[in-house]
Parts: C-alpha cells; structure tokens; sequence
C-alpha cells in the first residue's frame, strides 16, 4: 500500500488504546487521521490481555474515562457489526481481613459519591452467586454489577472499523523509523513506507512507546514486565454469566472463558522483561511458559476455587505488559515535543479504559487541553528522574507488587528512595524526621519524638503519627516552627514582555511594582483551574514564580506553551538552584529579627511582599506569605547556604523553642485556614468562582486573560457547586477525601480532600456541594448534612469561610 504524503493526524500504534483514538478523532472530530501498525492490529499486548473490565478508580475523573468504555463497548456492536464479545457479568472483589473490608467499605462510598452502585455482600451471598468457590475465609466481598468482561481483539476490530467508516485510514505492516523536527515539533513522521507530514501525532504504541518517544526526544517512563496467567479447560457446573472474581488477599483474578476459568495475579516479586528497547519483531509473540514462577498463584487459585486442581490447563499466557512507576497510566501532551500526544503505559487495564482513553484523547489532541481533570494519569506528573531507565525498573516492580496489596492511607514507596535531598537531610534525620517522597525529593512528613521508632506504621485508623503530628501543629499555632520546603519548583521568567506574558497567563493582576508578590491561578479556556501559585515581582522585567513540588513538569510546560508568540522574554526552571525555608507561627517575627538586620516590622515588610534581606552572611529572598495561616515567611536561600541559614536560625529561635515541622502538620494548618490544594480541591474540573476563589481574578481590570471569555459568562450567574468546608464531631472517624455529601438524606457531592484539624479537635473535610438549579447561600444554610464515611452515616457541620481564623490579623499584621 503507498502511504499518503500528509495527514492531518498520524496515530502510532494498533492496540486497543490507538484504534479508540482513532476512532473518536475520526468519528467525533471528523480529523483526517491515519494510524500507522509496525505489525497487525493488536500483535503487541493487545491481543494476550487477559479481558477484564473494571470501572472504579479513586479519581472521579478516571472512574468517568472508564464508565465511558463500558458504554462504549455495550453499543459498539449495533454500530461496526463487529462484536466485542462484551458480557456484563458484574464483579466480586472478596475481603478475608478487616483491613481490607474496611478498603471497601471505603471504595463502595467513593463509588456511591460518583454515581456507582457498588454493594457490600456476605460470605453466604458469594458463595450462592459463585458456588464453586470457597468462602470459608471470607469477611464479605463487594459486588459491582456493571463491571464486566470482553475480548480484547474484538473491541480492537470494532474499533478499528469504526475509524474507517468515519473516514480514518489504517496501514498495517509500515513501522515508524524517525522523525523530522523543527524547533521542538514534529515536521514528518518517517516510515519504512515513507514520509508522512502531518499536524500532531499520538503515540499510542504500547510496549514501544518508549521507543517511539526516543526518536522525538521525549521521555514515556514505562516498564514491560512479564504478566502470565492460564486459560483452563471447560469446568462442571461453572456459569458462562459468572461474576468476573478479584481476590486481592491472594493476589489473584478470574473470569470465565468458553466453560473455563482464566486465572491470573500480581505475584510480590514480579519478572521485568528488559530495561533496554523492545524487539521490534515481537507480534503475537509470548515467552516461554515458567509454572515455577506462576505455582505461587496456583496454590492461591486452587484454595479459592477447589475444582480447579482437577481442571485441564489448555494454555499458559506468559507474555509483556506495559507497567508504569506509579501504577497509573499515561496520556497527554509531551513535555519535550509540543505536537506529540501520548496514550501509552496501562498496566494491564487497557482493555477497561481503551474506549474511555481514546475518547480523552482524541479531544484532547484537538483542543490542545486535556476535556476533565486527568491530572494523575498526564504524562507531565514525571521529571527528568524518570529518564533513569533502572529507577523506573525498580519503582514500576514495586508498584506492580502493591497491585494487589491494601491501599493504607498516606502509604509511601520504598524502591529508589533516597532520589533528591535537600542540604538539610541529614540534620532533619537527627530531629527524627519521617520522611515522604514527592517527584523524587525526600521531604519531612513528620517528627518522631524521641525514644519512638522513626517510621510510618500503617492502618486503616489512626496512624501511629496522629499524636506527634498534633504537637507540630499546636508548636506552629502557638511559637513557631520551620519547614524545610526546598523541594518547590521554583522558576523565573525574564525579558522586556515578561509582564505581558503573564498578563495573558495568570487569572489574577501581577502587574504590581517591585517588591510585591501575588497569590494566582493559572485557567484553561473553560475557566478550570490549571495551576495554582506564586508570582513575585523582583525586578521591572523579572518575576520569581513558586509552585508545588509535583507540579514541576506541568506547570513549566503550561506557562511555556501559553506564552504568546513573539513576546521577547525566556523563562527558565531554577528549582535546584535555590533551597526553602519557610518560618511559621506567632513568634516568626522575633527569630527573623534576630537574624538579619533588616527591619522585618509589619510596617517595612507588609504582607504579600517580597524583599532581599541577608541572613548568615547570605542574600536571602523573603516572601511574606502563608499556607498555614500563621504569621510567616518563606525564605528562599541559594542552595550551598541553607545549611548555615538553617543553623542561624535554630540558634536565635531557641528562646521561643523553635522546631522543624512536617507536611502532615502543614497539611492539617491548611485544612483549618481553608486553603485550596490543586489536584483534589482545585482542578482543570473547576472555575475560581465554584472553589471561592472569585477575589484572586482579574476581571474588573480591562486586561485580558487566559480563560477570561468564560468567567464573564458565568460572572453573576447562580453557580451550580461551590467547594465548602464541613466538621465531623466523632473523633474516631477518618476523613481521607471522596466521603459522599449528604444534604436533607440526598447525596449533593463528595469531599476533595479530608483530615483533622487538631486546633479543633475535629475531623476537617473540604468538598463540592452540587445542585442544578443553583446552590445559593440560602439552600446551602437550610440543609442538614451528614458524610457517608466507609458505608456509614455520620452528622456534619457545614461551614463557610476558614474554619479557625483568629490568626487572620496576625498574618496581615
């Protein structure tokens, strides 16, 4: 076949997850779109997936890309007539330990706040929808009736006809061999059949993905590990409508298959394959059979389900699986190459989202911006540490393991730890510091006192951290504490335009003189919440910016991308260059005075400034600012001097017994004052007028703005959410986000984020109350609300504004 010489769209790759791609941008967006197969359709790990199709994840967003491919592949026959071998057979996922049953308890209310129906089930219940199965260890099982199972190659098919009944072109046998690049774009893709200049390309090439990526320069952090599970013969008394069984204690899965049962799992000490390229000869290709390996599961299956051990084996599956270091997908726009999208790394469930992927995907190829919150699956969520091909090995097998295992609260990986340090590590060790890991960089989660065991012990209750944690928090509330935050991401943006850049980038007004600082978020066209943080003036044409640690990458590549072509201005990533301490609570001000000559009074340094003072002997950038709600300042210090600013400080605060402080307390101090998080309670999902967050646009100023068109058409309208805070009493409950909202009996919403606020002595939540027809200050005040927390009702107070406040004077004073 002669391949076209250009096409609008080139997609790579013919699995599951590049013919849904190709579908939706050839149905949906009517795209002159061609997919490109090195082999045939599916011949990579398409075609060996084990067919499995669950719905329920704990972002709302993904949980909706999946319900969407059940929707998807329930209609897509009547459509290709091609059949997908679709069967919804309803999913048991079974429970042997209290732990575990309170993950479900758990995961059935996060399925009730998205509009799921999931049920809690007794033992005696499984055993009548499942009888060759033993129950004898169960505590109970959740059932999920629209889970389901299909085949694999046939959805791909169905797919694939449907994309060119809607104009899409697919060639297979033609393999990718390179690219022509101008100024970080693709110009051509190569191919063994020839050059195809096209617009944007989707690399949706599975195992090779990586590989496809490395000839655009871009990095796609995937690991092909060795996934096996057995296909039996037919079994006696086993139901073709029998319920698809997920039994995590034993690490293990099931579904029927003409009479028989599939059998698989997620084994602790999992087989990667290689860390170097993929052969590109590899379709429909499987390893060797390794029952050694497998027999761990058997044993497992066989206590399950007896009749097994009698069953006849037809065939072993024993091939590749794309697996990723934090267990979540990959999709969205590279970093490196701003017209190459990728969809690749499923873990194996890219059966179960293929038909939802695809669908964001294609929108998201189109528009230029992902269409819902996908934040944990975008590719941007890594850095240049995921280039290290063995510290993706390492934490993709430790993440694989975990498939399985019971998901704790707060639980931290262990596999290539420590990545990033700051200067101080080693001090914080010796105050006890627990630590955590954000992007590669060790942060102190909180302090051992001393004579305890300097680590996490995990639970599904209280955490052996809730005491220590809650004497930071008071320190920090009543003296002062420090935070070693040298892990933001920090960048500036310079160049005589640089203060029209971010007029256009920035929803709030950061054309203030030198010396000041402004609180802003960052909108998408829709008016979502794409980033949320701090730009400070430094100079007439300078501008130090400081956002969260794991935002590095997206961030960066949202304000790159969004600067307007032609502006003269260059913005640079300097997070490494510059390390954070942040000084917080009531006597801040003494021990900031005791180090620097500079006047550090309310007068001469005014909240929401920045000013350069010298500490120890080293210039220091002081932001007057605060996410803890406490009199403060973050105090920016060239990396090879935090040590000694660090010590400086120590020393003046030992009259007002100062200490260092963990996230854990930082995340309580923000739970009380009402502060957003981006990623959970602000999101590309949300506009600043539903997150209370109206008084930080710019919209009284005639300047226009990135998202601004679509605020003024929602300015004054009655919104139909609004992001409120609420109290639970009950201290023995444990808020840990997408509890449901109940109003008058009636679900309204789901927390976004929850914890305890130790000021109160309460449980804190913060969530979305919707309601179509407006939510206005009177509906919200004449409701009764409750949280449903793990399956059970508990009474909620509904609040306002910040939940403590005295300290709103202090701050600003």
């Amino acid at each position: 076949m002669t391949l076209p010489t250009h096409a609008q769209i080139v997609v790579i790759g013919g699995g599951i997850i590049g013919c849904s791609t190709a579908y939706h941008l050839a149905r949906d967006h009517k795209a002159d779109v061609i997919l490109l197969e090195q082999g045939s359709l599916t011949s990579g790990s398409t075609w060996h997936a084990a067919g499995l199709v669950g719905q329920l994840r704990s972002s709302a967003s993904i949980t909706r890309v999946l319900k969407y491919s059940v929707d998807l592949y329930k209609g897509l026959e009547a459509e290709t007539g091609l059949a997908t071998g679709w069967k919804m057979t309803g999913c048991l996922r079974l429970a042997t330990n209290q732990d575990r049953w309170t993950e479900f308890k758990r995961l059935a209310t996060t399925a009730g706040s998205f509009g799921m129906d999931m049920h809690l089930v007794s033992p005696e219940e499984v055993k009548r929808m499942w009888p060759l199965m033993n129950v004898d260890d169960l505590v109970g099982a959740s059932w999920l009736p629209t889970d389901g199972q299909a085949s694999p190659s046939d959805i791909t098919q169905s797919l694939a006809r449907g994309a060119r009944m809607h104009g899409a072109k697919i060639v297979e046998n033609v393999r990718v061999t390179g690219f022509e690049m101008k100024d970080g774009r693709i110009l051509k893709v190569k191919t063994t059949l020839g050059d195809i200049a096209c617009e944007k390309v989707v690399n949706c090439a599975g195992q090779w993905a990586r590989q496809v990526g490395d000839m655009a320069g871009i990095n796609v952090p995937l690991q092909p590990v060795k996934h096996q599970y057995i296909i039996t013969e037919k079994i006696d008394g086993l139901s073709t409508d029998a319920p698809t069984i997920r039994d995590p204690d034993r690490r293990t899965y099931f579904k029927e298959e003409v009479g028989g049962l599939v059998m698989g799992g997620y084994e602790p000490n999992p087989q990667p394959w290689t860390t170097g390229d993929v052969p590109n000869e590899w379709a429909f290709r499987l390893f060797d059979d390794d029952f050694d390996h497998f027999e761990q599961h058997m044993m497992q299956a066989i206590e399950r389900i007896p009749a097994l051990e009698k069953a006849g084996v037809k065939q072993m599956i024993n091939g590749p699986e794309s697996f990723t270091p934090d267990g979540n997908f990959i999709l969205g726009v590279a970093p490196e190459c701003k017209n190459m999208f990728v969809g690749a790394g499923f873990n194996a469930f890219g059966i179960a989202s293929g038909g939802g992927a695809g669908w964001v995907l294609a929108q998201w190829v189109v528009d230029g911006e992902a269409p819902l919150d996908l934040w944990v699956v975008d590719i941007r969520r890594f850095a240049g540490m995921h280039r290290d091909r063995q510290w993706v090995l390492d934490r993709t097998l430790e993440a694989y393991g975990k498939h399985y295992t019971i998901g704790f609260p707060h639980e931290e990986y262990e596999s290539g730890r420590p990545r990033l340090v700051s200067p101080l590590y080693e001090r914080l060790k010796r105050h006890g510091a627990v630590f955590g890991s954000k992007l590669g960089w060790e942060r102190p989660n909180w302090f051992a006192p001393a004579g305890t065991e300097a680590k996490d012990v995990y639970s599904m209750g209280r955490q052996n951290w809730f005491g220590p944690v809650g004497e930071e928090h008071a320190h920090v509330r009543e003296a002062v504490g420090v935070f070693d935050q040298s892990s933001f991401s920090k960048y500036e943006l310079s160049g005589a335009d640089a203060i029209k850049a971010l007029d256009w980038i920035c929803a709030n007004d950061v054309s203030k003189p030198v010396g000041r600082l402004t609180y802003t978020q960052l909108l998408n066209t829709r008016g979502g919440i794409e980033a949320d943080l701090t730009v400070a003036r430094i100079a007439d044409d300078r501008f130090y910016i400081v956002t969260g640690t794991g935002f590095r990458t997206h961030d960066f590549g949202w304000i790159i991308d969004h600067i307007p072509a032609g502006l003269d201005c260059s913005f640079v990533d300097i997070t490494e260059d510059w390390g954070t301490l942040s000084l917080m609570g009531p006597k801040a001000r003494a021990v900031l005075a005791a180090v620097t000559t500079a006047d550090v009074s309310n007068e001469a340094f005014p909240f929401g400034h920045v000013r350069e003072i010298a500490i120890a002997g080293t210039t220091v950038r002081a932001l007057r600012v605060t996410y803890v709600g406490e009199l403060g300042w973050e105090l920016h210090i060239p990396i090879a001097a935090l040590g000694e600013v660090f010590d400086a400080l120590m020393e003046a605060g030992k009259p007002h017994d100062i200490r260092p402080i963990g996230y854990r307390a930082l995340e309580s101090l923000r739970l009380e004052k009402g502060y957003r998080a981006w990623g959970s309670d602000i999101t590309p999902n949300d506009t600043p007028f539903e997150a209370g967050l109206g008084w930080a646009v710019k919209l009284r100023k005639n300047t226009d703005f990135l998202g601004r068109r679509t605020l003024e058409t929602l300015q004054g309208q009655t919104l139909t959410k609004r992001l409120m805070g609420f109290t639970v009493d009950d201290p023995e409950i444990v808020l840990v986000g997408r509890e449901t909202i109940l109003r008058n009996g009636e679900p309204v919403g789901y927390l976004t984020s929850g914890g305890f606020g130790y000021t109160l002595g309460k449980n804190i939540g913060f969530g979305y109350v919707r309601n179509p027809a407006g939510v206005t200050d009177d509906y919200l005040k004449s409701g009764t609300y409750e949280l449903v927390v793990a399956a059970e009702k508990t009474p909620a107070t509904l609040h306002f504004g910040p939940m403590f406040d005295p300290a709103m004077d202090k701050i600003k004073a």
